[in-house]
């Protein structure tokens, strides 16, 4: 799908779903290529990245890219997510940002012209059903190289355009190192 210059475009990304994407694929995502990628495409009004915290931790990986992120254009949208413990006694979290993921972009297709939503979340087809009713076209970025591939047939289906993160990450990833893997940074 084509971007135009003169389009709006708002960017709405699952951080937990490119997390998980990425890492499958052994990529490192660079939030400031990824910003500079689609202000080139048009005009970038918004760029939304939404996460759940673990409030009680006094140290998780992901609170220096969210305040990173914070601070280099992005508007960070998060929720403290709930711990609980499994019936096996396990320590588990759950924090899921559907709702709040849904209700921006549903509003934001009031005035954009293209939507970028990353994630292949199938629960977000009907979604993509609603924003394009209101004449906005939906590009899903995900991936189907992973295994099992992370993007849902129906979301695929229902959006406008889809976006491979492996041709993306050729755009917007960190080059690879040979050490293991690091904890997510900021992209400084």
């Amino acid at each position: 799908m084509a971007f135009y210059k003169d389009e709006r475009i708002a960017l709405f990304i699952d951080g937990a779903n490119l997390y998980a994407a990425a890492r499958a694929l052994g990529l490192e995502i660079d939030f400031r290529k990824l910003l500079k990628e689609f202000q080139a495409r048009g005009r970038l009004v918004r760029a939304n990245y939404y996460t759940a915290l673990v409030e009680s931790d006094e140290y998780s990986p992901v609170r220096p890219l969210v305040d990173w992120l914070a601070y280099n254009g992005f508007n960070v949208v998060r929720k403290a997510a709930r711990e609980f413990v499994d019936r096996d006694g396990r320590k588990r979290v759950r924090g899921n940002m559907d709702v709040e993921l849904a209700v921006d972009m549903l509003e934001a297709a009031g005035w954009a012209d293209h939507i970028v939503l990353i994630s292949g979340n199938g629960d977000f087809r009907r979604l993509v059903e609603a924003v394009k009713a209101k004449g906005v076209r939906v590009s899903v970025v995900s991936t189907l190289n992973a295994t099992p591939p992370m993007l849902s047939d129906e979301l695929r289906r229902e959006a406008d355009a889809f976006i491979e993160l492996t041709d993306l990450g050729e755009l917007v990833a960190r080059p690879r190192r040979d050490t293991a893997e690091a904890e997510p940074d900021s992209g400084d």
